[in-house]
């Protein structure tokens, strides 16, 4: 539950923060565009190569020492504390440019007369995307949080090939705990029970999104 939370946080206010700053007609936006959505297309090669990236001498301490934020530095992966936030921001990092891609195809939906009038009538940036741009894509929003959540159930490479679940158990996820009843420790009926959960999980999940999306389309 952690997990989703703050990752569907972090991504929604992220996607929506890039969505409206392209929106804005920036310089090289379309270079910008490939470049948030570049950690999507490299989700499933990034992780293996992260564990030394966040080791005691690895190259994100390394940074943290040459811009002057040693005493900031540690072993983000073999600590408790650390571990769990260090697969959320590996995880926003992964999805956050579908994020962004999803909000930015649902924000170009919105009728640009509308923001015109808003902007006649005095309306500010803040305001706009407050009143108009965030109800506009509600359904987006909507659609990406049961979409997290699903996915929240089910994740397991990120934890299992970063913190294989450790350090004890920190970053034990639901598919990584499957895995090693099933497999490590040879719970077969066990973990086949748990699969079972999953799998009714995800599919009430799927159909709240079913039918969120069939009584979308009746209001429309």
């Amino acid at each position: 539950m952690v997990f989703f939370v703050v990752t569907f946080v972090a991504q929604t206010a992220l996607g929506v923060v890039f969505a409206v700053l392209l929106h804005s007609r920036v310089w090289l936006g379309v270079v910008y565009k490939v470049i948030i959505f570049i950690p999507v297309v490299l989700a499933r090669r990034s992780p293996p190569g992260v564990p030394p990236l966040y080791a005691p001498d690895g190259q994100f301490n390394w940074v943290l020492e040459h811009v002057g934020l040693g005493g900031l530095a540690q072993p983000w992966l073999g600590q408790e504390s650390t571990a769990l936030p260090v697969i959320m921001a590996i995880t926003v990092w992964q999805w956050t440019g579908l994020t962004f891609v999803l909000y930015f195809a649902a924000m170009s939906q919105i009728d640009p007369s509308v923001l015109e009038a808003a902007r006649i009538d005095g309306a500010g940036n803040l305001r706009i995307l407050a009143s108009i741009i965030w109800p506009g894509v509600r359904g987006t929003t909507v659609a990406l949080g049961i979409l997290s959540a699903i996915g929240a159930l089910k994740t397991f490479d990120v934890p299992y090939l970063v913190a294989v679940g450790g350090p004890n158990y920190a970053t034990e996820f639901l598919g990584t705990y499957i895995y090693r009843k099933t497999i490590a420790q040879s719970h077969v009926g066990y973990g086949a029970a748990l699969s079972v959960i999953l799998l009714v999980l995800a599919l009430t999940f799927a159909i709240i999104m079913q039918v969120r999306g069939r009584e979308k389309d009746g209001v429309s």
